[in-house]
């Protein structure tokens, strides 16, 4: 079985997107998906946009965001591999 990739790990530090300024003020918000090519090494190899937020500003910002992220590989048979994986970023005005 493969265990998928984390990001969510404490010591890797993945800083939040930055959520634009005008976007707030704008009042857009949404969630952009992201197909994530991970590398064994548990850098970011490529990425594509999954589904669009609406807003090409939060688009962007959360891909420079991941683009910059660490991961945990995924593993199979306790060894690392490349793992294509699903990652959501929400940009909600009340968060």
């Amino acid at each position: 079985p493969v265990v998928p990739p984390r990001s969510d790990a404490s010591h890797l530090n993945n800083p939040a997107p930055i959520y634009p300024a005008i976007s707030r003020r704008l009042g857009e918000q949404g969630q952009v998906l992201f197909n994530v090519y991970i590398l064994a090494n548990g850098t970011v190899g490529e990425i594509k946009i999954r589904r669009s937020s609406g807003y090409p500003r939060l688009d962007g910002a959360a891909l420079a965001a991941v683009r910059r992220w660490r991961y945990l590989p995924a593993r199979q048979g306790g060894e690392p591999i490349p793992f294509w994986y699903v990652q959501p970023i929400i940009f909600e005005l009340n968060r």
